[in-house]
Formats: C-alpha cells, structure tokens, sequence
C-alpha cells in the first residue's frame, strides 16, 4: 500500500510518498481503509522532532474511513462500518490499524471526510469548553486563531453553551469566516494589539478564558487579557513554544490559572471518548455545528499540506485522501 514515511526529522521535503506492507489487525484491532486523514500541528511536531518518535515513522493520528479487517477479540465493529478516530498513528497512509477502543463508530449521514475533519479538533474544543474551562452562559471569552480548525469549531462550542466570544484573525477573509461561526468581536491582531482590544471589549475587565493554540507570540498578550483568576488553556503551540514562565506572573495577572491540556488526558477511557464523540457528532448533525474543510490534498501532496498549514494560508481543516 502506499504511505507517507519520514526517515529523518526536518522541513515538509522529508515526508515521502513509499511502498509498505499492509497491516494485519491484532486481537483488539481494526483494519481500516482510510478516506480522510487529517494534518494536524502535532503532526508538524512529529516531523521536525520537537516530539521525538522513533524513526521511520509514518505521520498522522486522526482519520476516518472503512473497516477492512477485525481483529478476533473485537466486539461492536464489523467489515463495512464506516469509523473514525483522533489516536491512530501511521494515518497517512491507505489502510492504518485502529485500536478497537479508539474507534467510533461514525452516525448515518455523517461523511468521512467530514468524520475525519471533526476528530482531533472537535474532540479537543469539546474538552476545552467542557472540562479545561467549562464555559456557561454569560461568559465572554477569547479565541485565538479563530478562522483555523479548532478555532472555528471552539466559537460554535463556546456560543451553543452561552458565552460572548472574542476571536483573533490575521485577514478580513478569516474575520468574516470567525463571524460566520457565530464570534461576537473579532480582533485582526495584524492590525491592532488583541490585549488592548480585548480591554477596550471587556470595559478593562478581561475575559474569563484564552483559548490559545498559539503559544509563543500569542502567550504575553493572552496573560493579559485574562478577568481576575481567569483560566489561559494553552492547548498548543502553532507559533513556537513559550518559554518558562515564573509563577509569580500569574499571581500579577490577577492569580489567574494557567494549563497545557491534552486530547489524550481527557478520552483516556472509553466511556469518556464515546461521550465526547456522541456529543460531538450529535451537535455536527442537528446543525449546531458546521465543520469547515479548508484543503483536500492527494496523499502524495503532504509536503504541500505542511507547507500550507505551517504558513497559515488555510482555514478550516485539511485533510489527505489516500
């Protein structure tokens, strides 16, 4: 089958279209066709070695696609379901093995592609509005990176639940995109400081969370916009790691907290990935929530998929299709 395969860490060149053996599933695995694969930033991570893993490696974690092959312990799953998963590695790739618990079985009328583009990131907003900061109504908060992925789908989570919602974009397209997902303000912070635009929004009184997934030229001015012992989730890193931070910092900005949650910590059960995605997938088909697909690329185009997302020339979601 085919395969995306990185030798060695470094830039987009190393991800290399090759020949691999299929994979057979064990006891408690599935085999399964991809459809969609997603590029996420942990992906980027992985490639550049800023999140060792052992080398050769095949990229990506989230996809959707069709079962080929089950493993005989597995339970609940036949050839032919259509599933998804966010906690796959090895998914750019046509077939990839699905552990059976990190599988969910996709609902009727959901796509795949959209099913892939809903996975990492829409399990993430959901955590992110639920558990890190759990958004109620009245709330105004602040989302970074709004017109991205995760962005769009945080501003359709945090207004269902309530909130006013603030969000940073760099261009006028990505604002009307923010706007479109329901964001109350938008701020273009290529144009003005978010901080002083978020005081000017707030009355001097700060919002009750940041949704960072921005990290180092975002981390400053997201302290600074925090309400009197806010919450800054800082859920990732698109713009380079924030250096140490003294905890005395958060005590001046108003004994505020601060947390670098992951997807992992929060589907680390099955009850609580299935709860999650029933959720999820409940809000994607009633309406409530809309995923964007910002870029489909062939399989072989991954280097151009990083390219793309690493320059943020994209909104939405991109996805490989094998």
């Amino acid at each position: 089958m085919d395969a995306i395969l990185v030798r060695a860490a470094g830039g987009p060149e190393v991800l290399e279209l090759d020949r691999v053996d299929a994979p057979e599933p064990g006891a408690r695995d599935l085999v399964v066709a991809v459809a969609a694969a997603g590029v996420n930033f942990i992906d980027v991570y992985h490639r550049i070695g800023q999140y060792p893993v052992p080398l050769p490696f095949t990229p990506g974690a989230e996809g959707a696609g069709t079962v080929v092959a089950v493993g005989s312990e597995v339970t609940g799953f036949a050839e032919g379901d259509h599933v998804a998963w966010a906690a796959a590695p090895g998914s750019y790739a046509q077939r990839v093995v699905v552990p059976a618990t990190a599988a969910f079985k996709v609902p009727e009328g959901v796509e795949d592609e959209v099913a892939a583009a809903a996975m990492l990131q829409g399990l993430t907003a959901h955590y992110l509005v639920t558990a890190t900061y759990a958004v109620k109504p009245g709330d105004t908060v602040l989302v970074h990176a709004a017109a991205g992925g995760a962005g769009l789908l945080l501003v359709q989570l945090a207004k269902y639940r309530g909130a006013k919602v603030i969000g940073t974009v760099s261009t006028p397209e990505k604002e009307a995109l923010a706007r479109e997902a329901g964001a109350d303000e938008v701020i273009r912070y290529t144009e003005t400081d978010f901080a002083d635009a978020v005081a000017e929004l707030t009355g001097g009184v700060g919002v009750a969370a940041v949704y960072d997934g921005v990290g180092r030229t975002t981390f400053d001015g997201s302290l600074a916009s925090l309400a009197r012992r806010g919450v800054l989730a800082l859920f990732g890193a698109s713009s380079g790691p924030v250096p140490p931070v003294d905890p005395q910092r958060l005590n001046s900005a108003g004994s505020v907290f601060l947390t670098r949650p992951t997807l992992g910590h929060h589907i680390a059960t099955p009850e609580e990935f299935q709860w999650r995605c029933d959720e999820l997938f409940q809000a994607i088909a009633a309406g409530r929530v809309s995923v964007r697909i910002g870029g489909r690329y062939p399989l072989a185009d991954a280097r151009k998929a990083h390219e793309d997302l690493q320059a943020r020339r994209t909104t939405g979601k991109l996805l490989l299709l094998p």
